[in-house]
């Protein structure tokens, strides 16, 4: 099973196109002036207290208070998609009958 991945930086930004999406990042200054170049505004990101996966970041987010207007709709809307796949991966086992096991021993026979 691979690992997800760790982030260091989570927040908002608006694109240029006026809609607004939630970023992860390791290295701040390295994601501000990538978002910048792109025309990118009311860039607000925060670094984490540890390492985080989007689902763990996107929940501190959260407890920060980023919850109002459209990027507290964007982390609202990423959190609830996260969620979504997380839950994907379980499965539920409902036993309905128990059948006995063999009343035939088993035994293991030892080659030399």
């Amino acid at each position: 099973m691979a690992t997800e991945k760790t982030f260091t930086v989570s927040g908002t930004a608006t694109n240029a196109d006026g809609t607004v999406k939630v970023r992860f990042a390791n290295d701040l200054v390295a994601r501000i002036k990538i978002l910048n170049k792109n025309n990118c505004t009311n860039i607000n990101l925060v670094e984490l207290p540890k390492a985080m996966t989007k689902m763990e970041a996107l929940q501190h987010l959260q407890t920060l208070g980023i919850t109002a207007g459209d990027a507290g709709f964007a982390v609202a809307n990423k959190l609830a998609e996260k969620a979504k796949v997380a839950k994907k991966g379980e499965v539920k086992i409902k036993a309905t009958k128990v059948v006995s096991a063999s009343k035939t021993p088993v035994t293991q026979e030892a080659t030399a």
